[in-house]
């Protein structure tokens, strides 16, 4: 196959809500492309993205997939990412390695919750992204309405460069308001035949209007286009898909296209979009290398450009186990790499043998023999390489920008059914946990009991079944128990001496400390006050281990304490009696003192939660969420339907689903993500602390 410059790659993921029509866009794209040859349908778990049997029995995508296709000489890889909260992980590490997104948004309901929390992820990664307005067949399908909530729930700068023609079941085609022309599909089925037409009359006023709109906001940000626009009163469609991808790339606005992809209405226009405004991996700056050690993480750091003539570099970004064995994904964005070569994994700090590498195509794979700065692969034989860890050539050890993984909310026990089945489960967990970095493993040092946290009740569920299928271990499940934290809530300063003498050598420290309340979310942080050597410099990290391993465990109900600030003032020691053990000791024991003097609080994780119901239930929906302890934060139409949004502690929603399902017949539907922490009434600190004992 011949290799594809630079400038003609593509490396874009989409993204959306669940059920905005993310896998269905991705089939399409499949097959106009000619990578398959038959349309692949979510809801009969045919497509080609979705091949694990729980997404194809489900209906959900679960695992991001990477996909090739190529269209008009630009090879496009995709990653089709998971809608559904509970997978968001799959969503941050794809967004962390491509250039580029197209952000599938539902013409009925407009922007949801996901699409929030994966747009504010894309803002950290600063990815260029199109937005796809799709569902336009959908009765209660609306262009204009949902184009207005990008501004509503995002707060962004868009220019729509297509408006429909028709909407819901009369949807014909699109207005290109680049090149001013009418495409219309002919009919549903033979969704790769359409063609080019006047713009109907009835549409001539609208389409003016968002024509002046795209000129204004596209041609003001280039000098020369600007200069051809004041001469002629007009730009050529060069000049202004030109000024459109400088726009798209810089984040100035964000182009909108739309259609129906289950339709096959729009989905070559936005092929043709991808290519004309995303990015290849030589229109962006590049990765930029990780902060070093206490180095601001906005601090001027070095950029790696793409570029195929330096040493090679690249970022693991996700692991698979499948039948072949264990697979690291990588993106490569420096350098040329051969099958048999060797890395440096440069996190780590150790050397890696690549042994043979492959263009994945969902669950099916192509060798091949070397890649390529732009190219994303899968390497089979790395031993020991994580997500996020960098490969790279040791003639110049970079470490590339990390990744940020969620913190897990909600913990089970699990055990197998069986003595026989200890080994394999334990096997079986840690390589699920490697290769998802939002689920956590550990042991209870109290009950020995295996605790699994994870982002919610699907995930954990599709875990345990994996486990099964995967691993062949039937295990029992402990109920879902909520991840809570403790805090405090005023200052306090204490004394503590400790001080042992049992013959020979004793111990003794005495540490004077200084606990204060932190923002949420804020983490911990220590700070050395001591002056004139009162605790030798040497016993320092001693203390604040001390605190550190202490606070995994709280002082109220054994729940780790987060958000404080904790400062060593002053101690005193013994010339023979102390060590670092010594005011480790001391360390641990004042902060179990002091902490239960500041005003120890339990907090719980509250989530956002959003139900679509129809409108005769939402006196239901909204009574059962205040029962709930749910804060009610709006409610919008959105078609024939009501979105009810509300922030409801985690414990109060284990079950909801079978409670809404019976609550509507079955028509409402609901997601929620973590939203914050906030601290338990007094009445439920009570019964987690009574349980606890």
């Amino acid at each position: 196959m011949a290799r594809t410059p630079l400038e003609k790659i593509r490396n874009i993921g989409i993204t959306a809500h669940i059920d905005a029509g993310k896998t269905t866009t991705t089939e399409r794209i499949l097959y106009y492309t000619g990578k398959s040859h038959k349309l692949g349908e979510v809801h009969e778990g045919s497509t080609t993205t979705d091949y694990m049997e729980q997404e194809r029995e489900r209906g959900i995508t679960i695992t991001s997939a990477a996909v090739t296709a190529v269209w008009k000489d630009h090879r496009i890889n995709v990653i089709d990412t998971p809608g559904h909260i509970d997978f968001n992980i799959e969503v941050n590490r794809s967004l962390r390695v491509l250039d580029g997104a197209v952000f599938v948004i539902e013409g009925v309901a407009g922007v949801q919750p996901q699409s929030e929390t994966n747009w504010r992820l894309a803002d950290r990664y600063n990815v260029p992204r199109i937005i796809y307005i799709n569902k336009l067949d959908r009765t209660g399908a609306d262009f204009f309405r949902a184009a207005a909530t990008l501004t509503e729930k995002l707060g962004i700068n868009w220019v729509a460069l297509q408006v429909p023609i028709g909407i819901e079941d009369q949807l014909k085609g699109i207005v290109d308001l680049v090149e001013m022309k009418a495409l219309i599909w002919e009919g549903d089925d033979l969704g790769a035949k359409y063609h080019e037409a006047p713009i109907p009359d009835d549409l001539k006023e609208v389409v003016a209007e968002y024509r002046q709109k795209l000129l204004d906001t596209a041609v003001g940000i280039d000098e020369t286009a600007m200069e051809e626009y004041f001469e002629k009163g007009d730009v050529s469609v060069a000049t202004l898909k030109k000024c459109i991808k400088k726009g798209t790339i810089s984040g100035e606005f964000r182009p909108v296209v739309c259609g129906s992809s289950f339709k096959n209405k729009g989905v070559q226009p936005l092929l043709d979009a991808v290519i004309e405004y995303l990015p290849s991996p030589v229109d962006i700056e590049g990765i930029k290398v990780a902060p070093e050690e206490g180095q601001d993480e906005h601090a001027e750091r070095r950029i790696i450009p793409a570029t195929e003539d330096g040493p090679f570099a690249g970022l693991a970004f996700k692991m698979i186990n499948d039948k072949y064995g264990n697979l690291t994904f990588v993106r490569v964005y420096r350098g040329v790499l051969r099958s048999g070569d060797q890395v440096l994994n440069t996190s780590k700090g150790h050397k890696e043998r690549v042994g043979r590498m492959f263009q994945m195509h969902a669950d099916k794979r192509e060798e091949i023999k070397e890649v390529h700065a732009g190219d994303i692969a899968a390497f089979v034989g790395l031993k020991d390489t994580a997500t996020g860890d960098t490969l790279a050539d040791p003639a110049d050890p970079v470490v590339l920008e990390r990744m940020a993984f969620p913190v897990p909310v909600i913990d089970i026990s699990v055990e197998p059914k069986t003595k026989e089945g200890i080994e394999k489960m334990t096997i079986g967990l840690q390589k699920l946990a490697g290769e998802d970095p939002s689920l956590r493993l550990r042991t209870d040092q109290e009950t020995g009991q295996t605790i699994l946290s994870g982002m919610g009740e699907l995930h954990l569920e599709i875990i345990i079944d994996r486990l099964k299928r995967e691993f062949n271990v039937d295990a029992n499940i402990g109920a879902p128990q909520v991840a809570y934290r403790e805090t405090i809530t005023k200052p306090h300063t204490e004394i503590y001496t400790h001080k042992k003498q049992s013959g020979g050598s004793g111990q003794y420290a005495e540490v004077k400390i200084t606990f204060e309340p932190k923002e949420r979310n804020e983490g911990i942080e220590f700070v050395n006050a001591v002056v004139g050597g009162s605790v030798p410099r040497e016993y320092i990290p001693a203390v604040e281990k001390g605190i550190k391993v202490q606070a995994d465990t709280g002082v109220l109900a054994g729940f780790p304490t987060v958000d404080f600030k904790y400062t060593l003032l002053d101690g005193k020691y013994h010339d023979v009696d102390s060590s670092a053990l010594a005011f480790e000791i001391a360390g641990k024991a004042c902060f179990r003192e002091g902490m239960k003097k500041a005003g120890p609080v339990i907090l719980e994780p509250i989530m956002d939660v959003e139900v679509t119901t129809p409108q005769d239930h939402v006196g239901d929906v909204v009574g059962d969420l205040n029962r709930r302890r749910g804060v009610i934060q709006s409610q919008d139409m959105a078609g024939t339907s009501v979105i009810v949004r509300a922030h409801v502690p985690l414990k109060e929603m284990f079950g909801y689903i079978s409670n809404l399902r019976g609550m509507t017949k079955g028509r409402a539907s609901f997601s929620m993500q973590f939203h914050h922490y906030d601290p338990v009434p007094r009445n439920v600190a009570d019964e987690i602390m009574a349980k606890s004992a």
